[in-house]
């Protein structure tokens, strides 16, 4: 447990290292991302090991009507990823897409896992999401949104979601528990 909750730690922390000490991320120039890949990266492996290295502690029992709301949630989630690079209209109207798609992936997980490990993840990493949009509105109060979008990027947007859901969920069948109602 001790490693997940590192991984969780350190994840965020390099990611809010940028916002949080903008100055001595500044001064690392051109190598600072290098050296913020190489902690996230640590961060996720730590995350991996820790989580599925940890003693299965249940706190709740996620309802049956659960993975209906996680893979509705999911959905969502990978279509807000997307279109934080997409040519959609939904871009336009979304300050922190891929910010909030990870909220919504992290709250899909915690529907399903009520388990402690899950808890400490899920919610560790949801947890970073909100905090991470709270620094940015604090410290870019004028936002302006993105101008574009037409009905072609919201096609285009909704096909590569489909397309990317289908690809996750089929990776998640094969490596790990079946996202689907009604087993394998």
């Amino acid at each position: 447990m001790t490693l997940l909750v590192l991984g969780v730690a350190l994840w965020s922390a390099a990611h809010l290292f940028k916002r949080l000490a903008p100055g001595m991320r500044a001064g690392m120039g051109e190598a600072g991302k290098g050296v913020v890949a190489v902690l996230v990266v640590a961060g996720v492996v730590m995350m991996v090991l820790g989580y599925r290295a940890a003693e299965v502690r249940d706190i709740w029992y996620p309802p049956f009507w659960a993975v209906h709301a996680n893979n509705t949630l999911m959905l969502i989630a990978v279509g807000l990823f997307g279109a934080a690079h997409s040519k959609s209209r939904l871009r336009a109207k979304l300050r922190h897409p891929m910010l909030t798609g990870m909220l919504s992936w992290a709250i899909a997980h915690l529907l399903v896992n009520g388990d402690l490990a899950s808890l400490i993840l899920f919610g560790g990493l949801g947890l970073w999401a909100v905090a991470e949009m709270l620094v940015i509105n604090a410290r870019d109060k004028i936002y302006t949104p993105w101008q574009g979008g037409s009905p072609g990027g919201d096609i285009r947007l909704a096909v590569i979601t489909l397309v990317v859901f289908g690809a996750v969920a089929g990776l998640h069948a094969w490596i790990g528990p079946w996202p689907f109602p009604g087993g394998a």
